[in-house]
């Protein structure tokens, strides 16, 4: 389970947790995209990790009342790897 406070790297990490934290507060894909000016396309491409613009990244994260906050990256902590490398291990059992 992806925790909204895990540290986000890549695409896909962004996208689970935009995800998550729209099913966990029960917001609608269709409330959220109305409420951004975005299509459900543009919304569910975010969500699996895919390339979309920056300004309808913004427009989805403001429409979920969310922002993004920067940090000084370091290394990966021994948890978040083990976390990744059980993550991808399961994807591949799929």
């Amino acid at each position: 389970m992806f925790i909204i406070m895990d540290k986000i790297r890549l695409p896909a990490d962004l996208g689970k947790a935009i995800a998550q934290y729209r099913q966990d507060n029960k917001l609608s894909a269709v409330t959220v995209s109305a409420k951004a000016g975005r299509s459900r396309t543009v919304l569910h491409k975010l969500e699996r990790g895919e390339d979309v613009t920056v300004t309808s990244l913004f427009d989805i994260l403001r429409a979920m009342g969310l922002y993004l906050s920067l940090q000084k990256a370091g290394m990966p902590t021994l948890e978040e790897m083990q976390r990744r490398f059980a993550a991808e291990e399961g994807d591949d059992a799929a």
